[in-house]
């Protein structure tokens, strides 16, 4: 409720300053004041309406989009507050000169319909930025109710307050007011870039710096005031991420220095291009330091592993799309064989093997059994599979069987970087038995593995794997994106200081121009000083 009724009281005092300043410019000039007072209940309308449709058109959006949409309408109102308090920070003093200067132009242009549409402008500018800051509060209450209760009272103390300067019975110091109420709403703008950071994340949008930093439950117990002040007020939540954390420092810290830099320590208009490249570079160092000196997250997976089976280690050695497997101890038992399998580029795929994406190969060969017996007898069927195959009689078919057997072998090896995380082969064979009373033929499978890397071996490898993933995509954070953030900011202040040498009339260079000019030469401190006029 506190945060809307400063949002409230901040946007609709603009407003009815704007207004009053207008109004009084016209009763002094004897002009109607009826169309100023349509444009002004016409921007009203226009507001309400702009606020009340980004609401039904979010109600009808599935939930992910829903999410989707809170963040950008949060994105556009934290756009809004900045620029509001900037504004407010460098106009509050001289706002009424400015807007009786304006006034004027516009009177002396036309009739009273120009200071209208003057009115309507203003109000409908103000009107917006409070439907959109607004709605994006809202969202982020804990109770809707209060927080619009709260919109409300604030919307109607500017209106008296406004109405007092109007008259002359209120006397307010504005840029003391602007001051104060802007600091205030820098912390409920972090709050809102704190929200925006959380839907962004349930909308899909964001995925990185997903850690708990700290956990403040503590600090805002539900129910308790100071949970009303931390999360309804300045929008803080219990568990903020590490994502979040950041983005609330990097929006608070410039925007409240902004705020409350003495006027009499801002730099003259001929150094600010020198401190905005003085910025520049500490902004560029800062983001070449962290994208080199943050170490990069990496598991190396072995390429030679145990076993188990008729086989002791398999050890892989890939390249390109092709890899060699070399099996020591080999399937008759001997543990000093070695055997190598090529796995050929064809064998390759790309698939997910336990959540974690793999080079997979798989080679499967045919052929029969010359290690296998030709003949079995019904104790010899039990000791295979365990039991009497079915379709088998005792009684009617006592054996022994002619054995016929075709065996398919294959091998599997699943790596990453190299490594093996896991590797297999395995038998199947089809066993066909005749005679010993059998009327006719009979086939079963028969299901063998050879050798095999142990389950647990398996997923202890995934699972490091999938934290150094999950490791990889944080360190994102630090290495890719915010010295990207600090990059554009860096180039942001290069131009804005390449801008106001062009406006000062300063050299891009310091190279002196050698262009002839006429009439007497002006000096950089002149053209600074008129600049600044």
């Amino acid at each position: 409720m506190l945060a809307t009724l400063v949002i409230g009281l901040r946007e609709g005092l603009e407003a009815t300053l704007i207004v009053g300043i207008i109004a009084a410019f016209l009763r002094r000039n004897r002009v109607p004041l009826a169309p100023m007072w349509t444009g002004v209940g016409v921007a009203v309308l226009l507001s309400i309406a702009v606020g009340l449709g980004l609401q039904v058109v979010e109600q009808a959006l599935p939930q992910a989009q829903q999410e989707a949409m809170e963040a950008v309408m949060g994105i556009v109102a934290v756009v809004f507050v900045t620029g509001m308090i900037v504004w407010m920070r460098t106009h509050a003093r001289h706002l009424s000169r400015e807007l009786e200067a304006s006034a004027s132009a516009a009177l002396g242009r036309g009739t009273a319909w120009a200071l209208a549409g003057m009115a309507f402008l203003a109000v409908l500018k103000e009107g917006f930025e409070t439907s959109v800051f607004l709605l994006a509060t809202f969202q982020a209450s804990t109770d809707t109710g209060l927080a619009a209760l709260g919109a409300v009272i604030g919307i109607a103390g500017a209106v008296v307050v406004g109405y007092g300067i109007y008259t002359g019975g209120v006397r307010l110091d504005l840029a003391k007011f602007f001051t104060g109420t802007g600091v205030f709403l820098v912390f409920v703008a972090g709050g809102l870039v704190l929200t925006v950071l959380r839907r962004a994340h349930e909308a899909g949008w964001v995925v990185i710096g997903q850690q708990r930093t700290v956990d403040l439950s503590w600090l805002a117990p539900n129910g308790s005031v100071q949970g009303a002040l931390v999360t309804g007020v300045l929008g803080i939540p219990p568990d903020p991420r590490v994502v979040e954390v950041l983005g609330w420092v990097l929006y608070v810290v410039p925007v409240l220095a902004l705020s409350l830099w003495p006027r009499r320590w801002k730099p003259s208009a001929v150094r600010v291009p020198a401190v905005r490249i003085a910025v520049a570079s500490g902004l560029a160092v800062a983001a070449l330091a962290l994208a080199v000196a943050v170490p990069a997250g990496h598991t190396d997976v072995p390429a030679t592993t145990r076993v188990t089976g008729d086989a002791r280690s398999v050890t892989a050695r890939v390249s390109g799309a092709t890899a060699t497997l070399r099996v020591v101890g080999s399937s008759t038992g001997s543990a000093g064989r070695e055997a190598r399998i090529t796995l050929p580029a064809a064998a390759h795929r790309r698939v997910t093997r336990a959540g974690t994406t793999t080079d997979r190969w798989r080679v499967t060969s045919d052929g029969g059994a010359a290690d296998q017996p030709a003949t079995l007898t019904l104790d010899d069927l039990v000791q295979l599979f365990g039991r009497i195959p079915v379709g088998i009689s005792p009684s009617s078919a006592p054996g022994p069987y002619r054995a016929s057997w075709v065996t398919r072998d294959t091998v599997t090896l699943w790596s990453v970087g190299g490594g093996v995380v896991d590797a297999s082969r395995a038998e199947r064979s089809v066993l066909t038995l005749t005679g010993g009373g059998l009327p006719t033929a009979r086939t079963s499978t028969l299901d063998r593995t050879v050798w095999a890397v142990p389950r647990a071996t398996v997923d202890r490898t995934t699972a490091a794997l999938a934290a150094d993933r999950t490791h990889t995509a944080e360190l994102a954070l630090w290495t890719r994106w915010l010295p990207l953030a600090l990059g554009i900011a860096a180039a942001a202040q290069v131009l804005l200081a390449l801008r106001d040498r062009r406006r000062l009339g300063l050299p891009d260079t310091t190279v002196p121009s050698t262009t002839p000019t006429r009439g007497p030469p002006v000096t950089a401190t002149a053209r600074s000083t008129d600049a600044v006029r």
